[in-house]
């Protein structure tokens, strides 16, 4: 089914409407082993990054750890 130019454009507004988008640099191959990582747990590249940043954001909010001090998940007390 062919996509009239009407829709296209619809759909052009639509998304720089709702999201920010952004040129992301990696090196050669390195997308490659992101597509794997990404297929293998069901996820397509641009969920997976952005799971991967939101993840990354709320683990370091977190304040750090000291040494000796227990991790989350770890009761040897």
């Amino acid at each position: 089914m062919a996509i009239s130019k009407a829709q296209q454009k619809a759909v052009t507004k639509y998304v720089k409407n709702r999201y920010d988008r952004f040129g992301l640099t990696m090196p050669k191959g390195h997308l490659e082993e992101v597509k794997a990582h990404a297929e293998a747990h069901s996820e397509s590249v641009n969920g997976f990054i952005n799971r991967a940043i939101s993840e990354t954001m709320e683990r370091d909010k977190k304040p750090p750890v000291g040494p000796g001090e227990p991790t989350e998940g770890n009761n040897d007390e």
